[in-house]
């Protein structure tokens, strides 16, 4: 499950993220609602939580904005505001859900899931040959047979397993599961890579993890 976190005050963008990565999600973070908006705008979220007050666009300028170029991706909106008056003007605005500041990052974490399961309307279970993957429960089987995988080896799964039987380069890789701020070493996909060929393709008749050199990864036949 990926997640957009737009939000302005950093120590909590930051708990928001740490929360939800303990979770298994994978999270972009942008600091300003212009940034916020050309995210949801490029790339595809299972969820995004939106933070009322922003100082360039206002919450629920940039959920108005979303829903009237037909983006169906839930969003939660965040708020230290109380009134009955300005959380209907969010919902108006086309928030699915809204959560008052302080929170607990379980709720936050419970909510999402929930808006997730929601929608937008997707497969539940992707499926390549005879590998499936289900986003919602975290699981993976090939032929049947359950294979256990860490949080960050799902997500570079699930990402492949989406794009399939296109090619995903490593810098796709790297935005789509660890995050466009990610300042690390690149050659942690191979690593995941490897890793979830050992899994994957372990005492299978045909691979399905494939690296194409000079361009990416694909799952396949």
């Amino acid at each position: 499950m990926r997640v957009l976190v737009i939000e302005d005050e950093e120590r909590l963008a930051r708990s928001i993220a740490r929360a939800l990565q303990d979770s298994g999600m994978s999270v972009d973070i942008a600091a300003d609602g212009r940034t916020g908006l050309w995210r949801a705008r490029e790339m595809p979220y299972d969820a995004i939580t939106l933070d009322r007050m922003l100082p360039d666009i206002a919450g629920e300028e940039l959920c108005r904005t979303l829903r009237s170029e037909g983006c169906s991706t839930p969003i939660l909106m965040l708020t230290a505001l109380t009134t009955e008056g300005e959380e209907l003007d969010g919902f108006d605005a086309g928030a699915d859900d809204y959560l008052r500041k302080p929170f607990s990052p379980a709720v936050l974490v419970a909510r999402l899931r929930s808006l997730s399961r929601r929608g937008p309307v997707s497969p539940s279970v992707l499926h390549v040959d005879d590998l499936a993957v289900d986003p919602r429960l975290m699981t993976c089987t090939r032929a049947g047979t359950d294979i256990a995988l860490t949080a960050r080896e799902f997500a570079v799964l699930e990402a492949l397993v989406r794009r399939s039987p296109a090619v995903v380069s490593k810098r796709e890789l790297l935005d789509l599961v660890w995050g466009f701020e990610f300042d690390g070493d690149p050659a942690i996909v191979e690593v995941y890579i490897s890793y979830l060929r050992r899994k994957v393709d372990r005492g299978a008749d045909r691979s399905l993890i494939h690296t194409l050199r000079g361009a990416g990864y694909r799952v396949g036949g």
